[in-house]
């Protein structure tokens, strides 16, 4: 993963279907961290927390979170020392944008929230309101914010079942967030979360 040059992407490992906590046990212990080690996720633990956020589970392209009519406007980014990846959700790969470690400049556009620069790995939520406001109208922009709901839920507690900590984190400037990914006009960033192995 991350020997991988800007523009070229690599398919990442399949999901387990199967884990040793339940959904219940992961309720539980669901708390936010914000004191993180600084080893870095591995592959299998990459792979499993942005299945869980966008992963296909069905033949017919619906994804692990629920999305408002299958509109699917989320797109899920992960920041990382390696650098910047897009997720892929069709072919659960990443493709690498930015070999820059963003995790510090992250932090700053986060006003100075210290724990996202220390965390090993942040994925960044966007959205792509047209997406959804296309079919829904004005309403759209609303269903576009359930859906990154859905999707936090799920990498919350899909972090507890790895052994990891994970933290929600709305609290930033928007604008310079998006300037710190490089994000297309159009695409707003609505949440980061950070991720890793609690202290």
């Amino acid at each position: 993963m991350y020997n991988l040059a800007v523009g070229q992407s690599l398919e990442l490992l399949s999901p387990n279907l199967q884990g040793l906590v339940s959904v219940e046990e992961a309720i539980l212990q669901r708390r936010s961290e914000r004191d993180f080690r600084p080893d870095p996720l591995t592959l299998e633990e990459v792979s499993q927390l942005l299945w869980s956020a966008q992963g296909i589970t069905s033949s017919q392209g619906l994804r692990a979170a629920p999305s408002a009519g299958a509109c699917y406007p989320l797109e899920l980014y992960l920041v990382c020392q390696a650098g910047l990846f897009r997720y892929l959700p069709e072919q659960h790969a990443i493709a690498k944008v930015s070999g820059d470690d963003l995790r510090s400049a992250l932090a700053q556009a986060a006003l100075g929230q210290s724990f996202i620069a220390e965390a090993p790995a942040s994925l960044v939520v966007s959205a792509v309101y047209g997406r959804t406001t296309g079919r829904y109208g004005e309403r759209g922009a609303r269903y576009a914010q359930i859906d990154v709901g859905h999707l936090g839920q799920n990498v919350h507690l899909q972090a507890v079942a790895l052994g990891l900590g994970s933290v929600p984190v709305g609290a930033f400037a928007d604008e310079e967030v998006e300037r710190v990914l490089g994000l297309p006009s159009g695409e707003r960033a609505l949440y980061i979360i950070p991720v890793g192995h609690v202290r």
